[in-house]
């Protein structure tokens, strides 16, 4: 693979699968078009630093390198690292998998040019990623990722594999950050039990090292080194935390009257989601509407709310409720990333399990997601069932699910339902078009979302209705419409 083509960036990174077109070769070509962005004498001239102000810093100041649990993540890092290192640059390496908040965090704190993550994120095991962080610690925005990528070199560059590279532990730091955001004290005199699913990702160990120093009744499941994630993608959705149901249903008589919530974080620990003390699982949606909840009701949260194209209407209504501009941003969390680093978002949210708060990084936290969560419980002393049930009385029900079809041409199906799209589905009628990023059509009950995936080859279906039926019925139509020629 030789083509500067054949290496882009999507809507997090550029992501490949392992030994087809995530190779050695091409990881070296991506390290080398990084070591040339950093040292681009235009990069100060960019927007993020003109007009946002964030922080430049010269390639001088040395990069960071982070790798997750997948297979040979470390091994991909210290050749992207030591390609970097061949220019002349200064680099880091983690010595032990780490989340992508972690990393992101390190880059700020240590006042580095910039980081990269190893990481394919909740993508299938097979696949492997880079995503770049600049100097802010955020995800990296279309121009600077077009950057790099017009600085493609067309052939592997030469690599000095015997170069030693500094090896540094970032976990500690990050933690020291997480203390000071987090009521820890709060928490550990809530009567919380919290069980840990890290779905063998790169988050493992993180929230027990906090829950034992408050001395929180907890368990880790899941946490151990595992490249193939015990067979299930790494993603948080319901199919793929069954062992957690597991554990949490086996709990019942044993958690002495305790609120028992379950915590789970993705393959990197940028996303999280949830599960009530039932074993019902606590979708990306509810969750971050139960947060915007926590931080508008007992944060006293101030500004503007940000939500990506697939979140939930909820979101918008908990904004309007509490007088706060709530902005809808395409799908893919560098969208969110100004309005984070200039302060003028408060808060921001994905249906993919991603949030970020402007007083941390400008990046998606789920272990600090998940620790704000258990603030909600504490601050209220609910239980996740009861929350969720306040939360319908409030904003009405809310019920979703997302639908992915492996189709050829997802992107033509797209632009084809865009310029003709139907006046009724499944017995709803289509009350509004809406063309952001895919096509939403919004019905007085809800709405269906079609988009092809910026990462994967993947057409994707999201829904969001009044009643679980109404979800499955729209679904269903859909799936119909594009699997079945209709079109």
């Amino acid at each position: 693979m030789g083509e500067k083509g054949s290496i882009q960036f999507g809507t997090d990174g550029w992501r490949g699968v392992i030994a087809d077109d995530f190779t050695f070769a091409n990881v070296a070509r991506v390290g080398a078009a990084i070591a040339a962005y950093l040292d681009d004498p235009g990069r100060s001239g960019m927007a993020i630093y003109r007009a946002w102000g964030a922080p430049y810093r010269p390639a001088t100041a040395g990069l960071i390198v982070g790798y997750d649990t997948r297979f040979l993540s470390d091994a991909f890092a210290v050749h992207l690292g030591r390609t970097v290192a061949k220019a002349g640059i200064p680099v880091q390496i983690t010595s032990s998998p780490v989340p992508t908040p972690a990393l992101s965090a390190a880059v700020v704190d240590r006042g580095l040019a910039g980081g990269v993550m190893i990481t394919a994120s909740h993508n299938p095991s097979y696949w492997s990623g880079v995503k770049v962080k600049p100097e802010y610690g955020g995800s990296a925005t279309a121009d600077v990722t077009a950057r790099i990528e017009a600085l493609l070199p067309a052939h592997p560059p030469a690599v000095d594999e015997a170069a030693e590279l500094e090896s540094v532990a970032i976990q500690a730091d990050y933690l020291d950050r997480l203390r000071k955001l987090v009521d820890l004290r709060a928490i550990a005199r809530a009567p919380i039990y919290a069980v840990v699913d890290a779905m063998y990702g790169s988050a493992q160990g993180y929230l027990p090292v906090l829950f034992r120093e408050i001395r929180l009744p907890h368990l880790a499941i899941r946490s151990t080194v595992d490249p193939l994630f015990g067979g299930k993608r790494p993603e948080p959705l319901a199919e793929n935390v069954v062992p957690l149901r597991a554990v949490i249903r086996s709990l019942r008589a044993r958690s002495r009257g305790r609120i028992v919530v379950g915590l789970i974080t993705d393959g990197d620990g940028d996303r999280a989601a949830a599960m009530d003390e039932n074993g019902s699982f606590l979708d990306t949606h509810r969750m971050a509407a139960l947060l915007l909840w926590h931080l508008i009701r007992h944060r006293g949260l101030q500004g503007r709310v940000l939500k990506s194209f697939a979140l939930t209407d909820m979101i918008q209504k908990l904004a309007q409720e509490a007088g706060l501009p709530c902005q809808e941003i395409k799908i893919g969390f560098k969208w969110a990333v100004e309005a984070l680093v200039t302060g003028t978002a408060a808060f921001a949210g994905e249906e993919s399990g991603g949030y970020g708060y402007q007083w941390h990084i400008p990046e998606r936290d789920g272990i600090l997601s998940d620790l704000f969560l258990l603030e909600l419980v504490a601050a209220t002393g609910e239980r996740l069932s009861t929350l969720v049930h306040h939360l319908f009385q409030r904003v009405g029900p809310h019920h979703y699910a997302r639908r992915d079809l492996n189709l050829v041409g997802r992107v033509e199906i797209v632009d084809r339902l865009q310029a003709r799209p139907p006046d009724e589905l499944a017995g709803q009628r289509v009350v509004a078009v809406e063309t952001l990023d895919g096509l939403k059509l919004r019905f007085d009950r809800g709405w269906l979302l079609f988009r092809a995936s910026g990462t994967e080859p993947i057409l994707r279906l999201y829904c969001e209705m009044d009643s679980p039926d109404g979800v499955h019925h729209v679904l269903d139509a859909a799936e119909q419409l594009v699997k079945g020629g209709l079109l």
